[in-house]
């Protein structure tokens, strides 16, 4: 365990030597701050790297994961990190990436129980019921756990649409969009799923917040 563990360090003086003979100013130029266009909220499964699979350099995509790239309204993680990214760094695309072959997904699907996550999980399992009848049609397991993963993409999208965040930012004329991909761990390539919205008006209109500045003027 030892030795793995001081592999770590080991790896990290390779990169910085490898980094430093590319460029000597690199880490000089990254210590004056970042600019990222993109913000990723992915999967925190290990073999989901966003920067490696998108390959994007340090200081390009800032990252929020959690299982199942899920975006709950009352994690105050994730909210805190959309409202620096979108209100400091403004970035201009949102990325909720899922996998096929997701751990959390397919735990979803069962009805064993695995103690605290089961919480998390839970939240999950809301986006099987909202398309039940159509998952439940579909026979073969892991058909059934991909379809799974790219509706569960596709309602992420839309929750973090309906934050006040994000329709805030599009009220005040801030260049934003939200897109959902799937990641295949099989063979390495990312899956738009051609659900990118752009403004408050692609949201049903329940959901639409009128500007809030506007609404106490």
């Amino acid at each position: 365990m030892e030795k793995s563990y001081n592999r770590l360090f080991e790896n990290n003086k390779k990169w910085v030597n490898t980094k430093l003979t590319e460029s000597p100013d690199y880490f000089k130029q990254l210590s004056k701050g970042q600019t990222p266009e993109y913000l990723w909220i992915g999967c925190s499964d290990s073999r989901v790297p966003a920067n490696e699979i998108t390959g994007t350099e340090p200081g390009e995509m800032f990252v929020h994961r959690n299982i199942a790239n899920m975006v709950v309204h009352s994690d105050m993680n994730l909210l805190s990190v959309l409202s620096y990214a979108v209100e400091v760094l403004k970035v201009k695309h949102i990325i909720v990436c899922g996998h096929y072959g997701c751990g959390g997904v397919m735990a979803a699907m069962g009805n064993k129980q695995y103690g605290l996550i089961d919480n998390w999980l839970r939240h999950i399992k809301d986006v099987y019921r909202l398309y039940q009848e159509e998952l439940d049609a579909i026979t073969d397991e892991k058909a059934r756990s991909d379809k799974f993963v790219e509706f569960n993409v596709m309602e992420q999208v839309l929750d973090l649409c309906k934050t006040s965040i994000i329709q805030n930012a599009w009220s005040n004329n801030q260049e934003l969009q939200v897109h959902g991909w799937v990641y295949d761990i099989a063979d390495g390539y990312i899956k738009d799923l051609n659900v990118t919205f752009k403004c408050n008006k692609d949201l049903p209109k329940v959901f639409q917040f009128k500007n809030f500045a506007k609404t106490l003027a």
